[in-house]
């Protein structure tokens, strides 16, 4: 059975007090109703700029953290351990002013994301996503690993 999405959102809305994404910024722009798809938001602040002028590098990780492990989570719910595993982000060009990612999973991945976990136990999944400006351009590529096992 699925996450509790109403509680999960509720958790989303007071991530917006968690200090790292109280420090940069972040903003949950946008949930699915099934909270498996997450657009957040980064305006460019004078407590998120670097010395350049532009996005600090860890604020822009910060913002791509715990989206795609979250949209697992509410697909595949209590009966599985779900963490991050591993990160990497490559920063393509300054950030200035706001920035955009969207963090997704398909029900039909997830489907078979669920029925390969059920069937071997655990399993690891890469995501990638890009850092956008306001005029489309990659601010950043990221790619994210879940791992995902049943709990025993």
């Amino acid at each position: 059975m699925a996450l509790n999405v109403r509680k999960l959102r509720k958790y989303i809305g007071l991530m917006a007090w968690w200090p790292p994404y109280l420090g940069t910024g972040l903003r949950v722009d946008e949930v699915n109703s099934t909270a498996t798809s997450y657009t957040v938001s980064m305006k460019l602040r004078f407590y998120n700029r670097n010395i350049y002028g532009s996005h600090f590098g860890g604020s822009l990780y910060s913002m791509c953290d715990p989206w795609y492990a979250f949209a697992a989570s509410a697909h595949f719910g209590d009966g599985y351990i779900i963490w991050d595993k591993s990160a990497s982000i490559t920063y393509v060009s300054p950030g200035k002013g706001k920035v955009v990612a969207t963090f997704s999973i398909s029900d039909k991945k997830l489907v078979a994301m669920q029925a390969e976990v059920d069937a071997i136990g655990k399993q690891t999944y890469t995501f990638h996503t890009e850092v956008n400006d306001a005029q489309g351009a990659v601010v950043a590529k990221v790619t994210k690993e879940i791992y995902i096992r049943k709990k025993l």
